[in-house]
């Protein structure tokens, strides 16, 4: 369970590094009038992978690893509810309007990602890294 924990714990730096190529790209894309591409979607995608993967793992860890202590459950649960909120950008998928698909889906990441960030404080007990 160890190995388990390291790639868990890992993967929390893809998941925000992706985080932010989508955050720039789409703040771009929408401050500079641009269309939405095929390599948006395939950004978006990443992100919602490494999300889904990294709370996979997790789920495995806390019904496998350990117990359901109370910063484990508060850690899986904003960790759940950060996946749904990058998955939320899905709504907005077969909009034809490039500004609001870019500034909706950005919004979404950003949800997604401070609460990963609030997830990891919450598990580490502050801004450790």
């Amino acid at each position: 369970m160890s190995m388990l924990m390291t790639i868990h714990g890992e993967i929390r730096w893809l998941v925000a590094l992706a985080a932010i190529v989508v955050i720039v790209k789409f703040l771009i894309g929408w401050l500079g009038k641009r269309e939405y591409t095929p390599l948006d979607r395939k950004l978006l995608l990443v992100f919602t992978t490494l999300l889904d993967i990294n709370v996979v793992l997790g789920l495995i860890l806390l019904f496998f690893g350990g117990g359901f202590s109370g910063p484990r459950l508060e850690h899986a649960t904003t960790m759940i509810l950060a996946t749904i909120a990058g998955h939320m950008t899905a709504i907005w998928k077969k909009s034809p309007d490039s500004a609001l698909k870019f500034r909706n889906q950005l919004l979404m990441v950003v949800l997604a990602l401070v609460l990963v960030f609030l997830g990891v404080i919450r598990i580490r007990g502050g801004f450790m890294f």
